[in-house]
């Protein structure tokens, strides 16, 4: 919501096309605090239509389309999926969540037990949600806090991916599993020994292997999508 651009995720962008063998459209939203919710969910909603409407001059006549992004734009992604459902546009077949942001209020678990000395912190997550939220906003609203949603049985198949050393682990798996409650096809995965943020960090072995096999998992569900 606050830092991040096309420059800081174009490693990991090119990285999951060349594993998928699919397209990635990168989008580089506006940034809190100037800039605070839902204002970015407002820019990947209307980048998601433009693509939409340049389908044909992109050379994709019946795309198999998938949504995907790593903490705060693995809120962006599913809040995204879920506001297109009720819209008479192309769907998503798919979302890759990556450690997503899902529960704003949450203050315990994985956020207390990995507050410091992880990359991402508990004073960290703070600040980036005083940036992004106003302060007269509950931060329940699913557009902000996913977990909260009613309507999560509209959402395509998901694979959420965790990592064992992260804040955010909780919510994430509690994501995962209250969509799968609602009826979604989820496919879970947990790297023990990672933390927030390897997604970026390709040189590192373990890292890379992570995204290898995540980025399998989304070619072979957006493969399954395409033959059935």
């Amino acid at each position: 919501w606050v830092h991040g651009n096309l420059d800081t995720h174009d490693n990991l962008c090119r990285h999951l096309a060349q594993i998928t063998g699919a397209r990635v459209l990168s989008v580089e939203y506006q940034k809190a605090p100037e800039n605070p919710w839902p204002t970015a969910v407002n820019d990947v909603l209307r980048a998601y239509e433009d693509a939409m409407h340049r389908l044909p001059e992109l050379g994709l006549n019946d795309p198999v389309i998938a949504v995907a992004g790593d903490s705060a734009g693995g809120k962006l992604a599913t809040v995204l999926a879920r506001k297109l459902a009720d819209r008479a546009i192309r769907q998503p077949a798919a979302q890759l969540l990556i450690y997503p942001s899902a529960d704003s209020p949450r203050e315990v678990g994985s956020r207390t037990l990995f507050a410091d000395g992880f990359l991402l912190t508990d004073e960290g997550i703070r600040i980036y949600k005083d940036c992004y939220i106003p302060a007269d906003q509950d931060q329940c609203h699913p557009d902000i806090s996913p977990l909260y949603a009613e309507d999560l049985h509209q959402l395509p198949p998901a694979i959420v991916v965790t990592a064992g050393f992260d804040p955010l682990r909780d919510e994430g798996r509690d994501y995962a599993r209250k969509m799968q409650q609602a009826g979604v096809a989820v496919q879970w995965i947990e790297y023990p020994g990672l933390v927030h943020g390897f997604a970026n960090i390709l040189c590192s072995q373990s890292a890379r292997d992570a995204v290898n096999d995540m980025g399998s998992a989304l070619r072979d569900l957006m493969r399954c999508h395409s033959a059935g």
